[in-house]
């Protein structure tokens, strides 16, 4: 049975069963069509909104796999999309009618306490990095839902509970092994392609596949100092203005964040906060786990509190904490985001009113407090140029019914347009749902000053822009 998939040149061609029984005898991993057992258990999406209709999935088992399926699609002249951890908002590794580069059973997770690095492949989830790693009482500052790709979030810059102490997770990514769009598998570290490096830390998907990432780890844990208390969100403003005068002169130990969100009748929380609007204050202390209780010990104290979960807790379960907000395939989702350079009071009673003007449950209002490590790494020394905002709005919108799309998106949009009174300074793209806008709008927002330079490797790596299923860079080659 022969298959439809989408071209590069924007067509379509047909891949037959000769064409695909050879790729079947050149790899040494699954090749499944859509009529295949096992076709619908490969890796479901974050964003339901975007599940992705491929034509053909390689289902990799290692670099090898990975480069005959690029030379693959190469050769015949297919668009490629790459799910790593599937968590895109945008649902970059969701393209329909494309050949699907599926790095799910490329999980594996190799430490060296000694040298403390990690090597991750490429299909990771951060608790298969986090369950290694702690094992040694370390860690690579990775994101806040334990669910989130390895590769998706590192690519593109990698906020998590470390940000202020140890940075992104792409600052401590040290070396990487790359497949190409020539189908070459190349090293990129501090001496050879050392271009390609400074690419991938921030760079996104643009310049090939990578196969295993190597990372330099901290000692963190096994049990760090957390706090997390639950407000009324009509309480939201007060709060704010607690939380932010605290982090203007918290160590940088402190990672600190906010959320509104309306919590379910679960009877697994206390009735208090059952389909109730809140506001919750996470934070984490980097250190010793007792000293960091003291000094975490204000943000439990901002208002009345319906629930107190702050406590020491061990690393890995803070890092599974907000994983039931964030269910794979169930809950459509759009986002925005936005570095602000301030926080003014005019700021969080905006942030406090559209917080209790959420239309959905599950729709978050975020607020993220930077700098501290972040802060520390010019913006010119990886591809991740945003560094000096010291805050981050997000506009998660989330809901589940379909018919609702249309009304949630266009809340999300509105809340981030009025939001650009307050600072616009670039957006974070891993944050950012498919644009209404051209896509060189986002891009060039949050690349800044480093885009050029992006260009000229992605036309050194990537001419043809094989891989375009991301926040795409376009090639402009230097002379």
């Amino acid at each position: 049975m022969s298959i439809t998939a989408t071209t590069v040149q924007g067509g379509l061609t047909t891949l037959t069963d000769e064409v695909i029984e050879e790729l079947r005898e050149r790899v040494h991993c699954p090749v499944l069509a859509p009529d295949d057992p096992g076709f619908d258990g490969i890796r479901e999406v974050f964003n339901a909104m975007h599940p992705g209709d491929p034509a053909l999935v390689i289902s990799c088992f290692g670099t090898a796999d990975v480069r005959d399926a690029v030379t693959f699609a190469r050769d015949n002249g297919l668009v490629v999309s790459v799910r790593g951890g599937g968590h895109s908002i945008a649902g970059l590794s969701a393209s329909d009618s494309c050949m699907l580069i599926d790095l799910a059973p490329m999980h594996a997770v190799q430490v060296d306490p000694a040298a403390r690095l990690a090597r991750v492949q490429g299909g990771a989830v951060w608790a298969d990095v986090d369950r290694e790693t702690q094992a040694y009482g370390l860690a690579v500052p990775g994101g806040v839902v334990s669910d989130t790709g390895v590769a998706g979030l590192t690519l593109g810059g990698g906020y998590g509970w470390l940000r202020r102490k140890y940075g992104l997770s792409c600052d401590h990514l040290v070396a990487a092994e790359v497949v190409g769009a020539d189908g070459q598998v190349r090293v990129a570290s501090s001496t050879e392609n050392t271009d390609l490096l400074w690419a991938l830390r921030g760079g996104g998907g643009n310049f090939g596949v990578v196969t295993w990432f190597t990372f330099a780890l901290e000692e963190v844990g096994p049990t760090v100092a957390f706090a997390g208390t639950f407000y009324p969100v009509e309480e939201a403003a007060d709060v704010l203005r607690g939380w932010r005068n605290y982090v203007a002169v918290a160590p940088d130990e402190v990672t600190a964040s906010c959320l509104t969100i309306t919590m379910p009748a679960d009877p697994e929380l206390p009735p208090a906060v059952h389909n109730r609007a809140c506001i919750v204050v996470g934070g984490v202390y980097s250190g010793d786990a007792a000293t960091g209780m003291d000094i975490l010990a204000p943000l439990r104290e901002l208002g009345t509190p319906l629930l107190d979960m702050s406590q020491p807790m061990p690393y890995i379960a803070v890092q599974q904490g907000f994983d039931a907000f964030f269910p794979r395939n169930t809950l459509q989702a759009y986002w925005k985001s936005r570095y602000l350079s301030s926080l003014s009071d005019e700021a969080i009673d905006f942030v406090a009113a559209r917080a209790a003007a959420r239309p959905s449950p599950v729709t978050l209002v975020n607020l993220f407090h930077m700098g501290g490590a972040i802060a520390a790494v010019p913006p010119d020394a990886t591809a991740f140029a945003q560094r000096s905002s010291p805050f981050l709005l997000s506009i998660d919108g989330n809901w589940t019914d379909p018919a609702d799309n249309e009304a949630n998106i266009a809340w999300v949009r509105e809340t981030f347009r009025l939001s650009a009174q307050f600072g616009d300074d670039g957006v974070y793209l891993n944050f950012t749902g498919r644009s209404d806008e051209p896509a060189d709008v986002a891009v060039s927002s949050a690349f800044g000053a480093n885009l050029r330079r992006l260009a000229s490797i992605k036309a050194k790596y990537d001419p043809d822009n094989v891989f375009r299923s991301n926040n795409n860079i376009t090639p402009v080659a230097t002379s």
